[in-house]
């Protein structure tokens, strides 16, 4: 990981913090190869509509599979470079793309590690907000597992949601978001309307 330059919060910048695999994505077991990825329906619209609101779009994945030997981190790092400059082509621009290589009893000593940024811990969250100067107070959180939610509360993301396009959810799960939703498209459809102003009168489903 490179080291992390620390820019001070600045009221009212606001950042979308969104999972991958599930929420932009299809989820189908470790993905790493570029042929592979397949956006979900409307996820990049949703990533657009976000973008247009004035959230800065920052990806936040657990990415056990380097540590447990299926993929390089090379492998990972060529997938995103792919992911990013496809939605680029589609008019979405991410301000970073953070990830945890890690896992406690991975295959691979060098990855073999109790780390503060799997999630549920919000290593990754706090690591963006630093780089960025992004006021957590006043960002969202976008996930399809209660660990997302739980890494949002702990980095105290102003709003974290659900949705149901990846991981089947249980009830507890949906009790701990502030609000849950189809997809990501339905998602930021209710965040950032045609207006450009994000709602505020959202109740938990």
């Amino acid at each position: 990981m490179m080291p992390v330059n620390t820019a001070r919060p600045q009221p009212g910048r606001r950042a979308a913090f969104i999972d991958r695999d599930g929420v932009i994505n299809v989820e189908s077991g470790f993905v790493h190869r570029l042929e592979d990825l397949v956006f979900l329906p409307g996820a990049i619209e949703g990533l657009r509509r976000l973008q247009a609101a004035g959230h800065l779009l920052v990806v936040i994945t657990n990415q056990s599979g380097i540590a447990r030997g299926l993929y390089t981190e090379a492998d990972y790092l060529q997938l995103t470079a792919g992911m990013q400059q496809r939605l680029a082509a589609a008019g979405v621009q991410l301000s970073t793309v953070e990830y945890c290589p890690h896992l406690p009893d991975g295959e691979i000593e060098r990855y073999r590690r109790d780390c503060d940024c799997r999630k549920p811990r919000p290593g990754m969250i706090t690591r963006a907000a630093a780089a960025l100067g992004i006021d957590l107070s006043a960002s969202i959180l976008i996930g399809d597992r209660a660990t997302d939610i739980q890494a949002g509360r702990a980095a105290g993301v102003g709003r974290c949601w659900l949705v149901r396009s990846g991981a089947a959810l249980s009830e507890g799960d949906v009790d701990l978001a502030d609000a849950s939703f189809d997809d990501l498209a339905q998602c930021a459809g209710q965040l950032a309307p045609a207006s450009g102003e994000p709602r505020s009168d959202l109740q938990s489903s």
